[in-house]
């Protein structure tokens, strides 16, 4: 059989080219037969996965927002797509006809599918012998956009995008499904908000931000053809990177439809097409590293943040899907940073000031009741540029790598995965809170050498800072002066497995394979030390734990956020064991010792301070007694340094505020930062605590019960 090519068919191609078209359009409007059944029958399986209503539920990627406490003032963003969904009547008519002028100009009419727009295309794709002309609605684009952002495997994000004819036949029947269900207003707005312009602006929202600093609402015409017209091919029609001859051509092709649809009268086009492109960029903030130098010392509390959310099985099943969900999920995220808290911290760090020494001094304040981060600053600078830090103090690294000063993002204040700092002596109260637990009275003495031999550590003999430490001492005296041989004395006689179960039910966490060894159930009884706070310890830990001492024996988890809600203004929540609804954000409190040792503690630990206990004797004199005149309300807390004064401590406490504040090198633990330097946490504690409260009624801790004085 021989064939003829179609131009000697003479007086017959019209008639071929009419039944062709003929084809071509019944073939169109038949594309839900078609799926069902042929061809279309691999396809039929999948429409079971994405079925129209499904779609229709989906929303795209959204940019999560984090607050200032004051609910109102952004600090920064997450986000993989920037955008922000816009309502249909938050976006300018202007925007939502320059849209349809450009991309489907016969939206109102079809039903999903244009078979005009098949045809011609068809025809346009045949006379230039490739694909000049494509036939896809902005119901078909918005079906394709919400197969690719509902996908959960790199296979269905495949198949949403490839260039198949499978792909093509799926996207018309689900856009003729989605039509029955959704209104051309709701696939307009969610095509708006799916839209990919460039530049990194996902959604009209972004789009308008990044090109020209205002909302939707406020964009005119001539800003709406251009933005329009990027769709088309974002990168060849970029009016900031691309030539914009480009950009401004193709935005007066949109003006032109828009135009000829009535949307501008035949002037107003003509006359918009001759302005000049006036681009007015904004490069949106992301991620910690962005926050506002004015607020730069809040980038350790939103790292904070990223840590604490990563651990949050409301948001995923590990990690990776959890920070996914906060760049993707469009939450509203209030930080419980108090400004006032965190202004009165970094002042007493000097926070500006210092930044050019290798020792880190830092501060954490949590409330206790709730376990809320309130502030948290330290003398350094947040920043991924170290470019020009100079060379760490550690002598066994790299000459090559950079110390963590003046610039760092690392966790220096807790949350992460630094170990921490040796916490000295602040240990001690957590065998003296075991100890009265179990009901140990305040008033139990022990003579207290100069140097202490313990046959329950294998002959460990500890000793003390000072020959006057040595004599009978109680725990109001013992924990005032920090007598460390009444300490392991008190340990061996609670246990100090006891110790060490009670101080992780408070939230610390052994980070070091030392740690974890000696605080293993085989060692754990054996580890005399750990009254002596040879473990490392994070301050945000410690703040919380002697906050649950305030709140009389009741932790609460530390948290960093006074609410985060889900991008419909719901609170987002989580399920707990039992089957409990709750919110994310709400405190998450446990009764961990009884009340009355908590307020026993308490009452030992004002002796620290200077302050006076309510039912007993401090010994006459204590380790930080400028902290009560400072502070100027009743106030507990404690001292600790290390061997060599490696690093030093103060946590310090009143009923409605706890601190913590550390100095040590976190480069190298062996460069002490000196006796000089120890007073240096105690009054950054104090000071904070009485700016915080400046104004506030004074309130006094409740006083032990009888059985916990004896």
């Amino acid at each position: 059989m021989s064939y003829r090519p179609l131009s000697s068919l003479g007086h017959c191609v019209p008639l071929l080219r009419a039944g062709l078209i003929a084809g071509i359009i019944l073939a169109a409007v038949a594309y839900p037969i078609v799926a069902a059944a042929g061809i279309g029958a691999k396809v039929g399986a999948e429409f079971s996965e994405h079925r129209a209503d499904l779609l229709r539920a989906s929303l795209p990627a959204e940019t999560s927002y984090v607050y200032a406490a004051d609910g109102k003032t952004v600090l920064t963003m997450f986000y993989e797509e920037y955008r922000q969904y816009t309502k249909l009547k938050d976006i300018a008519p202007s925007m939502q006809q320059a849209m349809v002028a450009a991309e489907d100009s016969r939206f109102y009419q079809h039903r999903g599918v244009d078979p005009k727009g098949v045809v011609r295309a068809f025809v346009a794709n045949s006379q230039s012998g490739g694909v000049s002309q494509g036939a896809s609605t902005i119901t078909m684009q918005y079906v394709r956009m919400a197969l690719r952002d509902s996908a959960t495997t790199p296979q269905e994000v495949q198949e949403a995008t490839a260039q198949t004819s499978i792909r093509k036949i799926r996207e018309m029947r689900l856009a003729l499904d989605v039509e029955k269900q959704m209104s051309k207003e709701d696939i307009l707005e969610r095509y708006l908000n799916s839209a990919y312009f460039g530049h990194r602006a996902y959604g009209i929202y972004a789009a308008a931000q990044i090109f020209f600093s205002k909302k939707p609402k406020d964009l005119t015409p001539v800003e709406s053809a251009t933005l329009a017209g990027l769709v088309k091919s974002p990168s060849e029609y970029d009016p900031v990177t691309s030539d914009q001859q480009e950009a401004v051509g193709r935005r007066n092709y949109v003006l032109e439809r828009m135009g000829q649809l009535g949307y501008l009268s035949p002037e107003a086009a003509a006359q918009a097409s001759t302005e000049p492109l006036r681009i007015d960029q904004s490069d949106p903030r992301n991620d910690c590293a962005s926050i506002p130098q004015q607020h730069n010392s809040l980038g350790f509390a939103c790292d904070y943040l990223k840590n604490w959310w990563s651990s949050q099985s409301a948001f995923g099943e590990n990690r990776l899907e959890r920070i996914d969900e906060l760049r993707r999920g469009g939450y509203r995220i209030v930080l419980s940073i108090d400004p006032k808290i965190q202004e009165a911290a970094e002042k007493n760090i000097d926070a500006e000031g210092s930044t050019g020494s290798p020792f880190a001094h830092g501060l954490v304040v949590t409330e206790p009741g709730t376990g809320r981060v309130k502030a948290m600053a330290v003398n350094r600078k947040y920043s991924l540029d170290t470019s020009e830090n100079p060379p760490t103090s550690n002598p066994e690294a790299d000459p090559k790598v950079k110390a963590n000063y003046p610039n760092t993002v690392a966790p220096l204040l807790g949350g992460g995965t630094l170990p921490g700092y040796q916490a000295g002596s602040t240990f001690k109260m957590f065998p003296m809170l075991a100890a009265l637990d179990a009901g140990m009275p305040l008033s139990t003495s022990f003579n207290a050498p100069h140097r202490y031999r313990s046959e329950v550590y294998n002959g460990w003999s500890p000793s003390n800072a000072s020959g006057a430490m040595s004599g009978t001492q109680t725990m109001w005296s013992g924990f005032g002066k920090s007598v460390n041989t009444y300490f392991v004395w008190l340990e061996e006689k609670v246990g100090a497995d006891r110790a060490v179960r009670l101080a992780e039910q408070l939230g610390l966490r052994w980070r070091t394979d030392v740690d974890r060894d000696h605080a293993s159930p085989e060692k754990a009884k054996t580890w005399g030390a750990f009254t002596l706070g040879v473990s490392d310890a994070t301050p945000l830990e410690l703040a919380n734990a002697y906050g649950a001492i305030a709140a009389d024996g009741r932790y609460c988890e530390a948290i960093p956020v006074l609410s985060i809600t889900n991008r419909d203004g719901t609170p987002a929540t989580y399920r707990t064991a039992g089957g409990l609804e709750r919110e994310v954000a709400k405190p998450r409190c446990r009764q961990v010792v009884d009340a009355g040792a908590a307020q026993a503690a308490t009452d030992a630990a004002r002796c620290p301070t200077g302050d006076t206990p309510a039912r007993g004797g401090c010994g006459g004199w204590s380790t930080a007694d400028s902290v009560r005149g400072t502070v100027g309300r009743p106030v507990a807390g404690k001292t600790g340094t290390t061997d060599s004064t490696r690093s030093a401590w103060f946590v310090g406490y009143t009923p409605e505020l706890a601190a913590a504040s550390f100095i040590s090198d976190p480069d190298n633990p062996f460069n002490a930062v000196g006796d000089g330097q120890s007073q240096r946490p105690i009054d950054a504690v104090a000071g904070t605590l009485r700016d915080a409260l400046k104004g506030q009624p004074s309130r006094d801790f409740t006083p032990p019960p009888d059985r916990m004085v004896g």
